[in-house]
C-alpha cells in the first residue's frame, strides 16, 4: 500500500544512472565516429571505435542491470509508453520552440521529426500493450526506420516518409 510519499534515491541510485547515460552517450558517439573513420579511410581506427563502443554497451548494461531496469515484456512496454509520451508532450515541444527563438533551423528540424516519432513510438507500444492484455499474438513482420527522421513502420517502407519526405529507399529493415 502506497503511503504517498516519494522514495528519494540514494547517492548510488543517481550515481549508476548518471553512469548509464554517460556510457550510453559514449556508445554512440563512438559509433559515429567510427563511421565517419570508415568515410575517411581508416578501417583500423573504426574497428577501435567500434570495440570501445561495445565496451561502452557492456558497462551500460551492467549498470541498467543493477538498477533493475529491465523487467517484465509488458512492464519494460510500460515503460516505453510512459518515456515516450513524456518525449513527445513535455521534452522536445519546449526543445523546438526554443530552437526557432534562436534561429537554430537544424536543431529545429531534429527536434521536429524526433518529436513526432516518439508520437508513433508511444502508440506502437501502446498497441503492444493491449495485444498482451488481450492474449493475441503480434503479426510477424519486420520494421522499417527511415534513416532521416527515425520514423518506425510495421510491415513494409511506404513510398515517402510521412514524417520527413524522404524516399522508400531511406528506410532500413529492422528483423
Amino acid at each position: 500500500m502506497s503511503t504517498g510519499e516519494e522514495r528519494v534515491m540514494t547517492k548510488t541510485e543517481e550515481n549508476l544512472q548518471e553512469a548509464f547515460g554517460g556510457e550510453s552517450q559514449a556508445n554512440r558517439r563512438y559509433t559515429f565516429f567510427a563511421e565517419k573513420a570508415d568515410k575517411e579511410g581508416h578501417p583500423q581506427i573504426a574497428r577501435l571505435f567500434r570495440a570501445a563502443a561495445d565496451a561502452e554497451t557492456v558497462h551500460a548494461r551492467n549498470h541498467f542491470n543493477a538498477m533493475d531496469g529491465v523487467g517484465s515484456t509488458k512492464e519494460n512496454l510500460t515503460a516505453g509508453v510512459i518515456g515516450e509520451h513524456r518525449e513527445y508532450t513535455r521534452m522536445y515541444p519546449p526543445f523546438i520552440v526554443q530552437a526557432r527563438e534562436d534561429e537554430y533551423r537544424r536543431a529545429e528540424i531534429t527536434f521536429d521529426y524526433a518529436n513526432q516519432v516518439e508520437e508513433v513510438h508511444y502508440n506502437l507500444f501502446q498497441e503492444a500493450v493491449k495485444a498482451l492484455d488481450a492474449g493475441q499474438g503480434f503479426k510477424d513482420e519486420p520494421y522499417y526506420v527511415c534513416q532521416v527522421c527515425g520514423n518506425t513502420v510495421p510491415g513494409a517502407a511506404p513510398d515517402r516518409c510521412p514524417i520527413c519526405n524522404a524516399p522508400a529507399s531511406s528506410f532500413k529493415q529492422v528483423d
